[in-house]
């Protein structure tokens, strides 16, 4: 049977990040991907221009329609950008008796906001109880908590613990945003702490890591890995995108990851 995966998210113009990245990961994982789109952004590497919502009924008639027909087996959720959005996900996961890879986008590489502040709560309090695993970088596990941007692993634990007490199952904090030669995730789920470490690179070519990392997740788990085994696999995917990242050359900003680097390469003229 055909692997299934669907994401619920944003598309991103520029095709580094949102809707487009996570297909491109689902595809380069073996994994068909559906979508449910729910903002539209005006993007590209340099930053985001413009950004319209996608109406709540337009939202649920997608997540009805993907999910009436194809035997989804994942469901992956980025950008939900407002309140409305945000209701309508929650009815229709509790509606098909899913749970989700929750990337819980706030802001883009670039900077700019991707979900209204007003929302945070709610996506607090409707999706992370629908959370497989939470997805937060070190901001975005700050905002989650109400805490500051942890600096150390101990207060990366506590903010873990805060999600986990919110309702999602487990979660993974991403330490792209910190500092010193290695970026390392933490993985909890209630039980030891699992630690995920790799070199850290520097580049400008690191748009869309979020959401391919979480894609990347539910391509795993939609092929039957364990959820330990699909985090552990798509951190080692990601890292590969990265390295592979500065042979792309698009854009004249922050560039996109090379989510095909295991398939093809770049021309060198």
């Amino acid at each position: 049977m055909t692997a299934i995966a669907v994401t619920i998210a944003g598309s991103d113009s520029g095709g580094g990040a949102g809707i487009q990245a996570d297909l491109k990961a689902f595809s380069a994982l073996g994994v068909f991907g559906a979508s449910v789109i729910t903002a539209i952004t005006a993007q590209n590497t340099r930053g985001v221009t413009a950004v319209e919502d996608i109406s709540p009924a337009i939202v649920e008639a997608q997540i009805d329609a993907v999910f009436a027909d194809l035997a989804v087996g994942v469901v992956k959720i980025g950008m939900v950008s407002r309140e409305e959005t945000i209701a309508v996900i929650a009815k229709g996961l509790r509606r098909y008796g899913k749970m989700a890879v929750l990337d819980p986008v706030m802001v883009a590489t670039s900077g700019d906001a991707l979900l209204r502040p007003d929302a945070i709560a709610a996506l607090r309090e409707e999706l992370l109880p629908m959370a497989l695993v939470a997805t937060p970088n070190l901001p975005e596990a700050a905002l989650l908590t109400g805490r500051s941007i942890a600096t150390d692993e101990t207060e990366i634990a506590h903010q873990a613990e805060i999600i986990l007490k919110a309702g999602a199952r487990s979660v993974l904090i991403k330490g792209g945003h910190g500092g010193g030669p290695e970026a390392t995730d933490i993985f909890f789920d209630g039980r030891e702490p699992v630690r995920l470490t790799a070199p850290r690179i520097e580049t400008t070519n690191d748009h869309g890591t979020g959401c391919t990392l979480s894609a990347a997740i539910a391509a795993g788990l939609a092929r039957g890995l364990s959820l330990a085994d699909a985090v552990i696999a798509a951190k080692d995917y990601l890292h590969g995108a990265i390295v592979a990242a500065g042979d792309l050359k698009v854009g004249q900003g922050r560039g996109p990851v090379h989510h095909f680097h295991r398939w093809w390469q770049p021309d060198a003229r």
